[in-house]
C-alpha cells in the first residue's frame, strides 16, 4: 500500500515532461480510488474493441461504446502506443478526474492498465452526442430539436459546471479548451463538460509551472492566445463564444462576417451597440425563443469575451446573472480579437481596452489532436488542434494584478481563498 500511495504522489509531478506514464501509475489511481476494472472485462464490454464500436479518435487514442455484464453503457478511452502527446493527456485526464464529481462535468467510472501495453480510461456513456453535432448541424430537423429551453439549459449547465471547477473542485482547475465539440449532452439533455486531457493537478507549495500554450480555434482568450497569460478568465472567455454560438446557431471559427466585422462576436457586439442584437439570434429558435432569456444570453456573452480580462465576471457571477430575471447588467465592453493590438484607456468609471490595430487574417494558436467528443469526448471532434512550439512560465503572484509580458514569465493570480490553479501541460 506505501508503494502504491508512493507512485500516486510521484504522479502528481509539477513538470509534465517529467510524468510517469508507467501501467503502475494508473494502477496506484485506480487502487486508490478503487475504481479498477480488468483489461478482459473491457475486451468484453467492446466486442474485443471491434471497429464497429468505435465511436471516434483523438490524439491519445480510439474511443469505443461498450456494456458491461450489469446492463451499463460505458465509453472506453483506449490510448495509442507510441503517442507521447497522448500519453501525457491521457494521464493528466486520469489524474485530475478521479477527484472530481459534479453532476455537468463527465463522470469517470475507472480504470484499466495492463503493464505497458494497454491503458484505458472508462467512463459513462452519453447518449445525445456533443453540442456541436446538433448545433452546427445542416440539418434543419436535427438543430430545431435543440429549441430554447434546451439551449438555455446548456448554457446554464455549462455555467455550474466551471464554476466547480474554478471555486469548489479540490483545487482550482482551468480547462483551457471549453468548447461545443467538448461539451455533451446525456439522455435528458443535460450538459457534460468532457476532455480534461490538457489539465493537471498543481501543487499547493508550488509559485510556478512549465506549460505550453494550447487551446482551439476560436474559442481563446487573446491574452493567452497571444502572450500565455493565463486565468480562470481564460475559461471564461470560451464560455461567452459559447453562448454566443448557441444563440446564433453559428461557429464562431468558421463564420463570415460582414467586412466590418471581425468574427462572429464583433458581429454580435456591433448589433447589441445598434440595439438590434436580437437579428443574431438563430431562425430555428423563432418558436421557442424567450426574447427577454436570448436578450440578457447574448449580453453575459459579450460581458464574458470582453477584450480585458479584468471586465469579464467571474463564473460565480454568471452564475448569478443567469439564475436571477434580466435586470440590470454591466454595459459590455467590445469583445478581443485574437491578433489584435490593444491599448488600455482610462475613463471616469473604469479602465477598458480598445482596439488600435487589427489583423483579420491572423491564424489562432490551437492544441496538437483532433478532441475526442462524444461521451467523455467519445465521439471525435469536427476541429483540429496544434500546439504551441514555445514553451511559458506562469507564475502565481498573491494579491496582485497580473501583467501581460512576452517573456518566458508569465504572471497568474491566485485565487483569493488561497487555491492554486491548475494548469494543462
Amino acid at each position: 500500500m506505501k508503494k502504491m500511495l508512493h507512485n500516486l504522489v510521484k504522479s502528481f509531478s509539477t513538470q509534465s515532461d517529467k510524468d510517469s506514464l508507467k501501467g503502475e501509475d494508473l494502477e496506484a489511481i485506480a487502487a486508490e480510488q478503487q475504481k479498477h476494472f480488468s483489461y478482459e472485462v473491457l475486451s468484453a464490454a467492446t466486442a474485443a474493441f471491434h471497429q464497429n464500436k468505435k465511436l471516434g479518435e483523438g490524439g491519445f487514442g480510439p474511443v469505443y461504446k461498450g456494456r458491461l455484464g450489469d446492463g451499463r453503457e460505458i465509453a472506453v478511452k483506449r490510448l495509442s502506443r507510441g503517442s507521447k502527446q497522448g500519453a501525457r493527456e491521457f494521464m493528466n485526464e486520469a489524474k485530475l478526474l478521479a477527484r472530481v464529481q459534479h453532476r455537468n462535468v463527465v463522470n469517470l467510472l475507472g480504470y484499466c492498465a495492463r503493464g505497458d501495453l494497454d491503458k484505458l480510461l472508462v467512463y459513462e456513456f452519453v447518449t445525445n452526442d456533443s453540442l456541436d453535432k446538433h448545433l452546427f448541424c445542416e440539418e434543419a430537423k436535427r438543430r430545431e430539436v435543440l429549441g430554447w429551453t434546451k439551449r438555455y439549459d446548456v448554457i446554464t449547465g455549462v455555467a455550474r459546471g466551471l464554476l466547480y471547477l474554478h471555486e469548489d473542485a479540490h483545487t482550482c482547475i482551468i480547462h483551457r479548451d471549453i468548447k461545443a465539440s467538448n461539451i455533451l449532452l446525456d439522455g435528458k439533455w443535460a450538459p457534460k463538460i468532457a476532455d480534461f486531457g490538457m489539465a493537471r493537478l498543481f501543487p499547493e507549495d508550488q509559485t510556478h509551472v512549465n506549460t505550453r500554450i494550447a487551446g482551439t480555434n476560436g474559442y481563446m482568450a487573446p491574452e493567452y492566445a497571444m502572450h500565455g497569460n493565463l486565468s480562470v478568465k481564460a475559461d471564461v472567455f470560451s464560455f461567452g463564444v459559447v453562448v454566443l454560438e448557441l444563440v446564433t446557431g453559428k461557429k464562431n471559427s468558421i463564420f463570415n462576417p460582414e467586412p466590418e466585422a471581425h468574427n462572429l462576436l464583433d458581429w454580435v457586439w456591433k448589433l447589441y451597440k445598434k440595439r438590434r442584437s436580437l437579428e443574431a439570434m438563430d431562425v430555428a429558435l423563432a418558436k421557442t425563443a424567450d426574447i427577454d432569456q436570448v436578450a440578457s444570453c447574448i449580453q453575459i456573452g459579450l460581458l464574458c469575451t470582453q477584450a480585458d480580462p479584468k471586465l469579464r465576471p467571474t463564473m460565480h457571477r454568471v452564475v448569478v446573472m443567469l439564475s436571477k430575471k434580466p435586470s440590470n447588467l454591466d454595459e459590455p465592453t467590445r469583445p478581443g480579437v485574437l491578433g489584435t493590438r490593444y491599448r488600455r484607456a482610462h475613463d471616469s468609471r473604469r479602465s477598458s481596452w480598445t482596439t488600435t490595430g487589427s489583423s483579420r487574417g491572423s491564424s489562432n494558436v490551437s492544441r496538437g489532436s483532433a478532441s475526442t467528443s462524444a461521451s467523455a469526448s467519445a465521439s471525435a471532434s469536427g476541429s483540429n488542434t496544434t500546439t504551441v512550439g514555445s514553451t511559458s512560465t506562469l507564475k502565481s503572484n498573491t494579491g496582485a494584478d497580473t501583467a501581460a509580458s512576452q517573456s518566458s514569465d508569465e504572471r497568474v493570480r491566485t485565487r483569493r481563498h488561497g487555491k492554486q490553479p491548475v494548469y494543462s501541460s
